[in-house]
C-alpha cells in the first residue's frame, strides 16, 4: 500500500528545493530579471520560478488542495490551504543582503497546522506542526523569558503599503523603540517571526502584512511557546495583516501600545476557503 503523504514533510521538501533554486542565482540577477509590481515592491524571475517549483511539489501529493501564493494568487481547492511565499525578502535578495527565506504555511479548518520557513543562505530550516512544537534543524525552539518590554530586543518591518496609517506606525516605532532595549529591521517577516521563536528577538510587529508573509512564522512562534495575534489581541492577524508576535510575557505591554496608536481597517486577506 502506498504511504500517505505527510503535509509537513511535503512542505519541507518543497522549501528545500526552492531554496536550492534561489541559491543558484543569488548574486547573479540581471536587470532584466527584476520587475516592479508597485512603488518599492519588486518581484524577480526567481520569485516566480520558486513559486512554480513549490506549487508543483505540493500538487504531486495534494492535487485537490487550495493554494494562496504571493505571485500566483488563489487557486481554489479542498479544505486544506497552502499559503506560500516563494521568496520573502525579495529586496534583500536583489541587493545581496543575506536575509531572505521560503515560507510555506498550511491551514486546515481555519487553523494553522504546519509551517516551514527555510533560509537557504544560512541553511536554517524552521519547522512547526500544531501541538508538536517548533524546531530549527531538528532542535527544539523556545521563546525567551524576558519579563518586560524595557529589557526586550525587538524587530519590526516598515509598512510601505500602509500609506494611510504610516504616521501611526511611526508613532508606534517611536514609542516601542524608546521603551525597549533595542530594535532591528531585517526585511523578512517570515524570518523575524522565526527569530522570535528561536529567542533571537523578544517581539516583532508590523502593519498590513500578507498571509504568505506570516502564516508559517506565526505557527512557529506559538509552537515555540510564544504568542501571535493582531494588535488588539485577536487571532485575526492573517486576515488583517496587523501582526504582533512575542515571547508571550511582554505581549500585553506591546498590545496596549499598539491598540492605542493604530486604527484597525477590518481587512480580510485570507483565501475564502481558509
Amino acid at each position: 500500500m502506498k504511504k500517505r503523504a505527510d503535509v509537513l514533510d511535503t512542505a519541507v521538501r518543497a522549501a528545500l528545493a526552492a531554496g536550492k533554486l534561489l541559491m543558484g542565482s543569488y548574486g547573479k540577477l540581471s536587470a532584466g530579471q527584476i520587475h516592479s509590481k508597485s512603488k518599492n515592491d519588486f518581484v524577480t524571475d526567481l520569485d516566480r520560478k520558486s513559486e512554480k517549483l513549490v506549487v508543483s511539489a505540493i500538487r504531486k501529493s495534494f492535487p485537490e488542495d487550495a493554494i494562496q501564493a504571493e505571485e500566483g494568487g488563489v487557486t481554489p481547492g479542498g479544505g486544506r490551504v497552502w499559503i506560500i511565499d516563494p521568496l520573502d525578502g525579495t529586496s534583500n535578495y536583489i541587493h545581496q543582503i543575506p536575509l531572505f527565506a521560503v515560507s510555506i504555511g498550511v491551514m486546515e479548518g481555519g487553523r494553522l497546522t504546519a509551517g516551514v520557513v527555510y533560509d537557504p543562505l544560512h541553511k536554517e530550516l524552521f519547522t512547526a506542526r500544531r501541538g508538536k512544537g517548533a524546531f530549527l534543524n531538528g532542535k527544539r525552539l523556545r521563546v525567551t523569558k524576558t519579563p518586560k518590554l524595557a529589557r526586550a530586543f525587538m524587530a519590526t518591518g516598515i509598512p510601505f503599503r500602509a500609506h494611510d496609517r504610516f504616521q501611526q506606525y511611526l508613532k508606534s516605532f517611536e514609542t516601542i523603540s524608546l521603551s525597549s532595549a533595542g530594535m532591528r529591521r531585517c526585511g523578512s517577516a517570515a524570518l523575524d517571526l522565526s527569530y522570535v521563536a528561536a529567542g533571537r528577538f523578544d517581539g516583532f510587529w508590523e502593519l498590513d502584512l500578507s498571509p504568505w508573509d506570516i502564516a508559517a512564522g506565526s505557527l512557529i512562534v506559538t509552537e515555540a511557546g510564544g504568542k501571535a495575534t493582531d494588535f488588539w489581541g485577536k487571532e485575526d492577524h492573517l486576515k488583517s495583516g496587523d501582526t504582533l508576535a512575542s515571547n508571550g510575557v511582554i505581549h500585553g505591554e506591546l498590545q496596549k501600545i499598539l491598540s492605542r496608536l493604530v486604527t484597525p481597517l477590518g481587512k480580510d486577506k485570507l483565501c475564502p476557503s481558509a
